[in-house]
């Protein structure tokens, strides 16, 4: 496993939900990561199983590429229901938990079949406004939905 280890002590926030959806519609290797951030994840190298403790091959994340079967629908709807799936996270984590967008190589999956990447290079914080934007975003599509979450 390579992780660079880039700190990105200035990390900058990204600060509208159409920034970001402009920078998933320029690359295909960005992901969201939910955590207390990369200065502690890139220490770590490695995210763990919550269930078992287990050490994996790389951080959890969620990918935003666009998948080929969205045929063209906005990228700006794509980010936010990507964003949105995990919302949950500080609720259920702590109010640390952020998230980052980055850079990464998917290395292999975890037990959720979640991207597990390497080769991480931060990108930018999510800003809460954005997180508002991608909220309300979801709230104007006629489905019923809502984030993803375990209930124990």
């Amino acid at each position: 496993m390579s992780t660079r280890l880039t700190t990105a002590p200035d990390l900058p926030e990204l600060t509208a939900l159409d920034e970001v959806a402009a920078l998933v519609g320029r690359h295909d290797d960005l992901y969201v990561r939910w955590s207390r951030g990369p200065g502690i994840d890139l220490e770590a190298a490695s995210s763990r199983d919550d269930l078992t403790g287990i050490a994996l091959p790389g951080l959890s994340a969620n990918a935003l590429a666009v998948a080929p079967w969205w045929d063209g629908r906005p990228v700006r709807l794509w980010v936010a229901r990507r964003l949105y799936d995990y919302s949950h996270l500080p609720r259920e984590k702590g109010s640390a938990v952020r998230p980052w967008l980055l850079h990464g190589h998917e290395a292999g999956r975890g037990p959720d079949n979640e991207p597990l990447v390497t080769q991480v290079e931060p990108v930018g914080w999510i800003a809460p406004e954005v997180m508002r934007e991608a909220t309300e975003e979801v709230a104007r599509q006629a489905g019923v939905w809502g984030p993803l979450r375990r209930v124990r």
